[in-house]
């Protein structure tokens, strides 16, 4: 659940807190910061706590804001003097926290961390939408049923470090998108980041979902890449054996993931016995949809099709079928997680580990993979394997350390100056999580000098493996 942290007192606040009790506000926990009893909610619901004092008190707001990691932060305060000193207390407390300040006295704040409201402008806007031939906010256009929607992408959300192009968008669009108070140009490329505002268009109920899955920090993958999880089977390349493998990881994932469907694609379909065992064991799976393709020959574009079709969010691929190049090409084009099924079994598995590498791509996948432990029940494992001491290491393993405060779920760090491969070689009962990069579908010659870790887990046969897409890290300096 998101932390809110809101301060307040004056006028405004009675009136902020009354609507704000009315709200669907199950899926956060607030504390309020006040000084007047006459602006509590008479009636509130128990994700709701008060604390009574002045917030100008830097131990007192510290005390608070210690406690835990507050995802949001709003200050509406009707004196310019306490409103300075709060952000102040703020800044010390959680340098790196964005929050939103009610500024009703054109104070300039000269903080990237800091949304300002303008008090004057927001009324002054308010006013002149009453009169004629004056362009209209969202809420007065359309059909006025919230059609058009504002989202914050929040620090650790699933859809942030996204491609726009790669989020599955079906009744619903992106159409604009403001970044550090600029309008940007939204095309298929871009990549969402943490703070972005985006506006959506497109069926009210769908965008409340959207909304929904937007702003909370885990329990919706395989979003945003899909809702549905996809089994590819070929069996001119398969065994019975490496079939039934596939099968069991896709059920596994479905019952454990927050998905809609399971779907079991057959290409190349061969005898009626290793179809009717498919069935028999698919028969009493919920929302399971399989779909035959009998053609003999190797298509370039299933994968692609069914990506739209299917709303694939998550594909399972053994270890055959990776080795294919025009399968583990098709994988990586549609740009969605691909669980690498080994021989192993997954039920028993109860650790996910994550073998620290190049930072930028852990800090995007990051989200993720805590999402995924979060709905698998999984222990986090974290080896930080750093012989040189790269300082951007330490700042990467902060990272993960304030995403498990996000999510309320304890990691166990390892600070290891030795090789882990063959530890985590070995430990066949875990589940790893690497970035997904073209280099693990290429041949390598002189692997064994390889020191890049991601490409060598990538080798393990025995280690089941979920990659996670990732954005090229010119791409992101293009961006930035």
């Amino acid at each position: 659940m998101k932390k809110v942290l809101i301060i307040v007192d004056g006028h405004i606040a009675a009136g902020l807190l009354n609507r704000l009790v009315q709200q669907d506000t199950s899926h956060s926990v607030y504390d309020i910061v006040y000084t007047n009893d006459a602006i509590v909610p008479k009636k509130h619901s128990d994700n709701f706590t008060f604390y009574k004092f002045d917030a100008s008190s830097y131990t007192k707001l510290e005390f608070v804001m210690k406690k835990v990691l507050h995802n949001e932060i709003l200050v509406v305060l009707s004196n310019k003097i306490d409103t300075l000193a709060v952000v102040d207390n703020i800044l010390k407390i959680r340098p790196n926290n964005h929050f939103r300040v009610y500024n009703a006295w054109n104070i300039v704040f000269n903080n990237k961390h800091i949304r300002n409201f303008d008090a004057v402008g927001i009324l002054s806007n308010a006013l002149i939408e009453q009169l004629p031939n004056v362009p209209v906010v969202a809420q007065n256009v359309g059909l006025r049923q919230g059609e058009i929607m504002e989202v914050n992408i929040p620090f650790g959300s699933s859809y942030a470090y996204r491609y726009i192009g790669s989020i599955s968008q079906k009744k619903w669009k992106i159409f604009a998108l403001y970044r550090n108070g600029k309008l940007v140009n939204v095309k298929p490329t871009l990549i969402l980041k943490p703070n972005d505002i985006i506006l959506i268009i497109g069926d009210p109920k769908v965008l409340l979902q959207v909304y929904s899955s937007m702003s909370k920090t885990h329990g919706h993958f395989p979003l945003p890449f899909g809702r549905n999880v996809y089994a590819y089977i070929d069996m001119y390349i398969q065994d019975d054996e490496d079939i039934k493998n596939s099968i069991n990881k896709a059920i596994y994932l479905y019952e454990r993931l927050k998905t809609k469907k399971l779907i079991i694609k057959i290409v190349r379909a061969t005898t009626v016995e290793s179809i009717n065992k498919i069935k028999y064991k698919l028969q009493n799976i919920k929302n399971c949809f399989i779909e035959f393709d009998y053609t003999t020959y190797e298509q370039d574009d299933v994968l692609k099709l069914d990506k739209k079709r299917f709303d694939i969010g998550i594909v399972v691929l053994t270890r055959k079928l990776l080795d294919n190049k025009n399968i583990s090409t098709q994988a990586q084009d549609i740009k969605v997680a691909i669980l690498k099924a080994t021989s192993f079994s997954v039920s028993k598995i109860k650790y996910t580990t994550v073998l620290l590498n190049n930072d930028k791509e852990y800090e995007q996948i990051s989200p993720i993979i805590f999402d995924i432990t979060t709905q698998l029940r999984h222990n986090l494992y974290l080896i930080n394997s750093d012989p040189i001491g790269d300082k951007n290491r330490e700042t990467l393993v902060e990272h993960f350390n304030n995403l498990s405060e996000i999510y309320n779920q304890n990691i166990k760090v390892e600070e290891n100056n030795k090789n882990p491969i063959s530890q985590i070689k070995k430990n066949k009962n875990i589940l790893q999580i690497l970035p997904l990069k073209s280099e693990m579908f290429e041949t390598r010659y002189f692997e064994f000098f390889s020191t890049n870790s991601d490409l060598i887990s990538y080798d393990f046969k025995y280690t089941n493996q979920i990659l996670i897409p990732i954005i090229e890290e010119e791409n992101i300096n293009k961006e930035e």
